[in-house]
């Protein structure tokens, strides 16, 4: 089995890239050019067909150009005071998580190079039905520390935070998840940066000492790195750094003044953080790993841990407005926005891959151009921007990543349809090992796509021969296919090897 705990070139490698600004503005060319060109000089075919192309088109402009925009610098510096040092209440949040898993935890904490801090372990353990909860109170009896046992629930971690504040009064509070391991220097790496009064939260990468041991931990995290890489880096010139959950400090005074972390969202710390940048408050990512937590190791735990990050972050959109939120800049407004509507791209995926489908069975297409020209005027904007992307993450994206990404269409849809309906998920305790049992259920589109694909791509030959449109969209359709095999081989049950269950809150 691969090394669980990378070096720190490995660690380092994704947030050290640079991205050229000629390459930036030459991407934007060829965007430009794409988009203009596909829109607005070809001419039309099946006129429903054009406009979802076309709408999907317009999405991927402002993932692109938001993208591009938030990279364009990713080496603002950010002030602060070396010599600065307060006191710290550390939090570390359990909810049923196995105690030698906290313990880690807990050990690593009280080992932080720092010269006035007092830990807690905010045991959710009772209120959540875990068996185990003692088992936490006796180890902050071993160990020394405090434990704070809620008795009566509500607000899943974030009322669980917010009870600890009213039972504590440092001036700063650093919070980890049960699993997130942090180093010596965390604080020392962390504090000064409030030295300025106007800085809320700092936050540093949520990074997975676990990735290599699997495909879904690799996936997982690969499709981290292109955030807490440049996206995170170039947040800081925007004044927009996204609060993460954990391996982070927070100014108490600041949290208090927006009512303490979010309850009424299942991604308490996105919500959290857009208040506080409401309220005229400051924010900073140090892009540095200064702890090591774990990523799902099977595919349900995955499912579950984006289908809640996609379901608060579209609360972002549909319920907080963001646009129309008094406070923000545009900047931030930008930001936020961006953030969030990627978890639309889920719509934008089936869309794009539904068009060949209605040409293997209708022989209809969006538009009537030459294969050949098309692919002229495509290729180019695509590699740029593929390059830009790897580029960007110092070559660390890959297929793995962007196959994640596009196969998690469903978890978005099914987060999207939640948030439409008013259902109000459950923050659960999910497990990261590799478990046992038949996910397929869960990428059931999937199968049925790869089927549809087979099925069009005979029904199309029959009718019109090998001709050049039959290529074309069967090209896509095979790419999409492709990309769709990652997760149904991964929810398959001979992928997934039994293992000690670690139960962690993601």
């Amino acid at each position: 089995m691969p090394a669980l705990n990378p070096t720190k070139k490995d660690q380092k490698r994704f947030l050290s890239s640079v991205t050229p600004k000629g390459l930036v503005l030459l991407n934007i060319v060829l965007l430009f050019a794409y988009f203009i060109l596909l829109a607005f000089f070809f001419p039309t075919g099946n006129r429903i067909l054009f406009a979802l192309l076309i709408a999907g088109e317009v999405f991927h402009v402002w993932q692109l150009l938001t993208f591009l925009y938030t990279i364009w610098d990713t080496r603002t510096p950010v002030p602060q005071d070396a010599a600065f040092r307060a006191p710290v209440d550390v939090y570390i949040t359990v909810a049923g998580e196995p105690a030698e898993l906290v313990e880690e935890t807990l050990q690593a904490a009280q080992a932080m190079d720092y010269p006035d801090f007092t830990i807690y372990l905010l045991n959710d353990g009772y209120v959540a039905k875990r068996d185990n909860w003692q088992d936490i109170e006796a180890l902050g009896k071993r160990y020394g520390v405090h434990v704070i046992t809620r008795q009566v629930g509500g607000g899943a971690k974030a009322g669980n935070i917010n009870h600890a504040l009213a039972q504590t009064g440092s001036p700063f509070v650093a919070i980890f998840d049960a699993d997130h391991v942090p180093h010596a220097d965390f604080l020392l790496k962390t504090i000064p940066y409030f030295s300025d009064q106007k800085v809320a939260f700092v936050q540093s990468p949520q990074y997975y000492k676990n990735y290599a041991v699997n495909e879904i931990t690799r996936g997982a995290w690969e499709q981290q790195e292109l955030f807490f890489g440049p996206i995170c880096r170039g947040k800081n010139r925007l004044n927009a750094a996204t609060m993460c959950g954990t391996n982070m400090v927070i100014r108490r005074d600041a949290l208090q003044s927006v009512g303490g972390m979010c309850e009424e969202s299942i991604a308490e710390d996105f919500a959290t953080g857009m208040f506080l940048h409401q309220k005229g408050y400051r924010s900073i990512y140090v892009a540095e790993v200064l702890a090591e937590g774990l990523a799902p190791e099977d595919f349900l735990s995955y499912y579950k841990q984006q289908f809640r990050w996609a379901r608060g972050a579209l609360d972002v959109i549909f319920k907080y407005h963001v646009l129309f939120r008094k406070g923000l800049t545009l900047p931030q407004r930008i930001q936020y926005l961006a953030s969030a509507s990627f978890y639309l791209s889920g719509l934008v995926v089936i869309m794009n891959a539904l068009i060949p489908l209605v040409f293997f069975f209708t022989g209809a297409v969006p538009i009537v151009v030459a294969t050949m020209l098309l692919a002229l005027i495509f290729l180019p904007y695509i590699f740029v921007t593929l390059y830009t992307l790897r580029g960007s993450s110092n070559f660390s994206y890959t297929f793995r990543s962007l196959a994640f990404s596009m196969s998690s269409f469903s978890i978005h849809l099914a987060a999207l349809w939640s948030v439409m309906t008013g259902t109000k998920p459950a923050f659960e305790v999910t497990s990261k090992t590799k478990l046992s049992g038949n996910f397929l259920h869960l990428v059931w589109i999937h199968i049925a796509y790869v089927a549809l694909v087979a099925i069009g791509l005979t029904v199309a030959i029959s009718r019109e021969g090998v001709s050049a449109s039959i290529m074309a969209n069967a090209a896509w359709a095979i790419l999409n296919g492709v990309i769709f095999l990652q997760f149904i081989r991964l929810a398959a049950p001979e992928r997934i090897d039994a293992q000690k269950p670690v139960a962690v809150t993601v």
